[in-house]
């Protein structure tokens, strides 16, 4: 296969979350940028598109989202953008990628910000790890590792009995030491 050395298109996705120490909330904001590499500017970037949420930790649910439209191809484009205001009472725990596709996937919304809406679920259980990691090197004792933050079953490590469980069980604690973490038997040996 052989390719063109300027490319046709380049869509970048970028999440950062930010929390406060000792808070009970985290905010989450997701950009996705849509490039013509080979055009001229402006008509380079064709969409350029935020979305911010705020998710209350204690049980996962967004209490504020803000869908923004900085650079689309058409004028009506932002008139969708309320409609993500829907995001606003959902667990990002269970059922959060069928409740998403219900409200913003196709007609009813747009397809830029469900991308966004669909890649912010994973990255706010992420974020609510790191926070939990956080909490635990400053030594809150309620921090429990246990609470997994809508991690269990959603890959092979963290299925009801697998080796994440079984790690914490025997000691380990997220955030801590190298990467990878060790395999199992290291924190199962006396």
């Amino acid at each position: 296969m052989t390719r063109a050395e300027l490319p046709l298109h380049r869509r970048t996705i970028a999440l950062t979350a930010y929390g406060e120490e000792g808070g009970d909330e985290i905010s989450v904001e997701g950009e996705l940028r849509d490039e013509r590499p080979w055009a001229q500017p402006p008509a380079d970037v064709v969409h350029r598109m935020v979305l911010a949420v705020r998710v209350r930790l204690s049980d996962m649910v967004v209490v504020a989202a803000d869908a923004d439209m900085q650079t689309f191809p058409h004028a009506e484009c932002p008139l969708v953008t309320p409609v993500f205001d829907g995001l606003i009472g959902l667990s990002v725990a269970a059922g959060y990628n069928r409740a998403i596709q219900e409200r913003f996937r196709g007609v009813a919304g747009c397809s830029h910000l469900y991308e966004l809406t669909r890649v912010l679920g994973p990255a706010v259980v992420q974020a609510a790890m790191s926070a939990n990691a956080r909490r635990r090197d400053a030594g809150d004792p309620a921090s429990d590792p246990r609470a997994t933050a809508g991690v269990l079953n959603s890959c092979h490590i963290w299925a009801p009995d697998g080796v994440g469980l079984r790690k914490l069980d025997a000691g380990w604690r997220p955030g801590t030491g190298p990467r990878p973490a060790p395999e199992l038997g290291t924190f199962e040996q006396p």
